[in-house]
């Protein structure tokens, strides 16, 4: 037990969990925090992309959770995945040990959807971790090799397409980066693969790419897609994969080794609580405050929770960092609040727009209220800036500016490594043991 009489247990240490630990640890020092994460580090989603095309390193967007508050006595890091919740209990049962909590805030995010199709789930490469971003850099690296070594046109054809399922931020910002290798770097490195096409194509079921952004945002991603090389399918969704080729919901078929999903989260569901605490995509339903619905002492933040009490967002919020951000701030207001008995704030959502990095130069900005759109050069510029902000510490900020400058004027990059880790064998038993 801690020698604090209130425990914070914060589960997840994404946008939400640092914000709301951050926020409580200066708001009051009688209060110990425990963060516990599966990982020993904090990252960065938004530029989960770069790393995966070998534009950053994983230093760059990443922040041992230790280093970061290793300034707060009234701080414990706990490495660990959240197994049940005992709520009558105030128990939490992790793979790490058990833990007693007076409040408990459940900032997990979300993880990939592949909306039951285990085909997908097994063959396809999706884009959620940094353990995924360093799988995807290392297979279509090696696949690259290997078509090298091929002799047969077909075969190569298949190693060196992509297909990326997903119109959203993610899919665009990977589809743009990829044909930026694709037009400065490819044919340079692999000249024994002179003549193929290296067909990167984006797909999504909806109408237009980047759904929730302005209709100019969207014809300017299309158009500079396009202009890029990218083959773009739109009103056609992935009805099956199976490593070596793509079948669409219209019986075509994308011949490809490569497919990278990025069409669609879900929420996680813990042991512990009932199936009528979720709402649509697993989202916990909350109250005004975020705190579960049935619950007493447990909170729900950022892309794991469903608020439908904000006045401009009856349906939720969209599963943005701004949101998660912002719910960590207020959830720590009103536990400080609740605390010193001062009234709770109600979540309001303040939309601050929406941007996607398209390519070199390239970018859409969406802000509201006035509504402005923005794309070019000086959304581009914007992104840059917002995302090089956005990092945990000044470290991280130096070191990402660095290397985008190194490859904005080089148009080239050095991180093209495959690297991976050796496998662990088991202990030699000592055959004279008793």
């Amino acid at each position: 037990m801690t020698p604090y009489g209130n425990n914070i247990v914060i589960i997840g240490g994404g946008f939400a969990g640092i914000y709301v630990a951050q926020n409580l640890l200066r708001k009051d020092k009688t209060l110990h925090v425990t963060l516990v994460d599966r990982n020993n580090y904090n990252f960065f989603p938004p530029l989960l992309y770069q790393v995966a095309t070998g534009f950053l390193d994983v230093s760059n967007i990443s922040y041992p959770y230790r280093k970061l508050f290793r300034n707060h006595p009234n701080f414990t890091f706990r490495m660990g995945e959240l197994l049940e919740i005992k709520p009558e209990e105030n128990l939490v049962v992790l793979s790490s040990g058990e833990m007693r909590y007076t409040k408990l805030i459940l900032a997990t995010g979300t993880e990939s959807n592949f909306f039951g199709n285990e085909n997908v789930r097994k063959h396809a490469l999706p884009m959620k971790t940094v353990a995924d971003a360093l799988l995807l850099k290392n297979t279509l690296l090696s696949r690259f090799e290997e078509a090298t070594l091929s002799n047969n046109p077909t075969e190569q054809k298949k190693l060196t397409s992509v297909v990326i399922a997903g119109g959203g931020p993610t899919g665009v910002e990977i589809a743009g980066m990829l044909s930026e290798l694709k037009q400065n770097v490819f044919k340079k490195d692999y000249p024994e693969l002179e003549g193929l096409p290296f067909d990167i194509y984006v797909l999504d079921g909806l109408p237009t790419l980047l759904a929730p952004m302005a209709q100019k945002s969207q014809e300017y991603a299309l158009k500079s897609l396009e202009s890029m090389g990218a083959i773009i399918t739109l009103n056609q969704l992935v009805k099956d994969y199976d490593g070596e080729s793509v079948l669409l919901g219209d019986g075509s078929r994308i011949e490809t080794k490569n497919l990278i999903w990025t069409a669609g989260v879900t929420g996680q569901v813990f042991a512990g609580l009932p199936a009528e605490y979720y709402g649509r995509g697993k989202r916990l339903l909350v109250d005004a405050c975020n705190k579960v619905k049935g619950t007493t002492n447990i909170f729900a933040i950022g892309d794991s929770c469903m608020l439908t009490l904000d006045k401009g967002f009856p349906n939720g919020h969209p599963q943005l960092a701004q949101v998660a951000i912002q719910q960590g701030k207020n959830l720590a207001y009103n536990i400080h609040a609740e605390l010193t008995g001062h009234p709770l704030k109600p979540f309001r959502y303040h939309d601050k727009g929406s941007m996607a990095i398209i390519g070199r130069n390239k970018a859409v900005t969406d802000l509201p209220k006035p509504v402005l759109h923005f794309q070019g050069f000086f959304a581009w510029l914007m992104w840059l800036f917002v995302h090089l902000l956005s990092l945990v510490n000044f470290r991280n900020k130096i070191k990402t500016l660095i290397s985008w400058s190194a490859a904005y004027i080089s148009k080239d990059q050095y991180l093209r490594m495959i690297v991976r880790p050796a496998t662990q064998e088991p202990e030699r038993q000592n055959p004279e043991a008793k």
